[in-house]
């Protein structure tokens, strides 16, 4: 493989940069080049966070460049929307459909058009799978666990030179041992998403 490009937009105290961590950490179990790099907002607690994972040709910068990124994982529709642009045509966007409202849309001073952002996200010229990832980690008991349940749901894809073993073992080994049951089980449901999907 020369590389493999995966774009991880969200905000923070989504588990973005766990997810970035955990993607690169089971690349290089498997014998594969990885690089992370990250942006943070000026808010870490809900700020814009996009990471980005790099996977294979060892001579290759951390950052991807405009059209370049095969992946999007986007853990909140409107910062999928921001990193649109990053992604190839023939790309492939998996996108958290669960918004998180910034304070000027909570104060009533702006408004959040949800449908068209996911409108827009579904006209891309690649596809985008779109998923609940917040009513999952609700119905697994925790909302912390968004991030297994997308990193579940990237793995069950098949798009990824990995197999879910692999990233699951990575992320259970990152996360506390008191969260790994349940970030265990949400994994396991994010896996069969777009199946059930489809």
């Amino acid at each position: 493989m020369n590389s493999l490009n995966i774009v991880i937009a969200g905000v923070g105290g989504q588990g973005t940069i766990l997810a970035s961590r955990v993607l690169a950490q089971a690349a290089l179990n498997a014998g594969l080049n990885a690089k992370t790099s990250e942006t943070i907002g000026m808010a870490q607690r809900e700020g814009s966070v996009q990471s980005h994972v790099r996977i294979g040709d060892v001579d290759l910068g951390p950052v991807i460049g405009i059209g370049q990124a095969d992946i999007l994982i986007g853990f909140e529709p409107a910062e999928a929307l921001r990193a649109c642009g990053l992604v190839k045509p023939g790309g492939f966007g998996l996108v958290n459909s669960h918004p998180i409202l910034p304070v000027t849309v909570a104060l009533g001073s702006a408004a959040y058009p949800l449908e068209r952002i996911l409108d827009f996200l579904s006209a891309q010229p690649f596809p985008v799978g779109l998923l609940n990832a917040f009513e999952t980690a609700v119905a697994v008991g925790n909302i912390k666990t968004i991030n297994a349940v997308m990193l579940g749901a990237l793995a069950g894809s098949g798009r990824l030179p990995l197999n879910k073993e692999m990233i699951k073992e990575v992320l259970l080994e990152l996360v506390p041992e008191q969260f790994r049951e349940i970030n265990e089980r949400a994994f396991e449901i994010g896996s069969k998403v777009l199946e059930e999907a489809s």
